[in-house]
């Protein structure tokens, strides 16, 4: 009884560092990544932090599933380096009694990925997808930040202002650049102003500024001075948000509509728990290293298996999708293959069965020299 505590202490503190150190990655990698968005204006400067929040809690899952592999392979990996494992098989123990004290340590984490996966996950995935959408039909010059090139939303303007008073809706130092039927022109004004007509249209009016238009390759073009140039707005805050995706969707709303892509996302809710449960086992017999080989060895083994693990599960996902397979069927292979892995890991190093059996053969007797 001592001894199982001991390991699931192990086990915690191993995966309490492993979580941290990749929980850290991801969140830079994310927070990187959505900065590049917002800094290309594609998703809205102020909902940065909510956003690479929002991302990490998507990935937690298999963030988890991760750590718990990891942190059962460290653990078992070390019994071995420090010779724990020789006094275990000396007092008539076996590798199978490693399975109690880890699955007492993998079961609340099973139990957390499967509630991350089945409710966490999409809701997270649905505010990531809304808040998208609104920024993308806010209107063109809502969507400018002082001092970056933004383009519209129909990609055919490129505004640039200096400075932004959205107290008054009004912009200082104005260059846009629009394209329209070959020709290509640029206008520059000193300020300008939303104005909302009565027919609920939204126009950009200018002010003090000029335009210039051409045809690219041509030498003839035309330049204008203006005291007040107005540009339609291309506004859509009515707009209904797209339909949104499988992976958005509610657990509830996938059982309730049954189409491929419904039942791929399914299937990957329904089995990263499996997985988490069954990579926790699968690290006790794979932990087991030789002396002659480098201590990083069986690690590089194990997060090759765990993506391996993962892409099978990604493949049968795609074969769902194209009604390759279907739903009953393809939920429970990548998981039964596992299982037989485990057996199989599991019954050659307790009874010390190699992978080919060598039969018994009798030796030769020696020829006349």
């Amino acid at each position: 009884m001592i001894f199982r505590r001991a390991i699931v202490a192990e086990l915690t503190s191993n995966a309490g560092a492993v979580f941290t150190v990749l929980f850290s990655i991801l969140f830079s990698v994310g927070l990187v990544r959505i900065l590049g968005d917002a800094a290309g204006g594609r998703v809205d400067n102020q909902a940065v932090f909510a956003l690479v929040a929002l991302t990490a809690l998507t990935w937690l899952p298999q963030l988890l599933t991760l750590t718990l592999f990891i942190a059962v392979l460290i653990t078992v990996t070390r019994a071995f380096r420090d010779s724990e494992m020789i006094v275990w098989f000396a007092s008539g123990q076996s590798l199978l009694a490693w399975v109690r004290p880890v699955l007492r340590f993998v079961l609340p984490v099973a139990l957390v990925v499967a509630l991350l996966a089945l409710f966490a996950t999409p809701w997270a995935q649905r505010q990531i997808i809304e808040s998208r959408d609104r920024f993308a039909q806010r209107d063109d010059v809502s969507r400018v930040a002082p001092g970056r090139f933004i383009e519209s939303g129909a990609a055919d303007r490129v505004f640039f202002v200096e400075s932004v008073d959205l107290q008054s809706a009004s912009v200082r130092n104005v260059f846009v650049s629009h394209r329209s039927q070959g020709r290509e022109g640029v206008i520059v004004a000193a300020e300008g102003v939303i104005e909302v007509r009565p027919d609920g249209e939204r126009y950009l009016v200018l002010s003090r500024g000029r335009r210039y238009e051409g045809t690219p390759g041509q030498a003839e073009y035309r330049l204008v001075e203006f005291e007040r140039y107005a540009i339609r707005i291309e506004s859509r805050p009515d707009a209904p948000l797209q339909e949104i995706r499988a992976r958005a969707k509610t657990t509830r709303e996938l059982l309730r509509e049954r189409t491929p892509f419904n039942d791929a996302e399914l299937l990957w809710r329904v089995g990263i728990p499996i997985v988490t449960l069954l990579l926790g086992l699968l690290a006790v017999p794979l932990a087991w290293t030789n002396p002659r080989i480098g201590r990083s060895a069986n690690l590089l083994v194990a997060i090759l298996v765990f993506f391996l693990y993962l892409t099978s599960i990604q493949l049968i996902q795609a074969n769902v999708q194209m009604q390759r397979m279907s739903f009953r069927g393809a939920v429970w292979i990548p998981h039964v293959i596992a299982l037989a892995a485990i057996v199989l890991l599991f019954t050659r190093r307790v009874y010390l069965q190699r992978w080919l059996p060598q039969w018994r053969r009798r030796p030769r007797a020696p020829g006349p020299t």
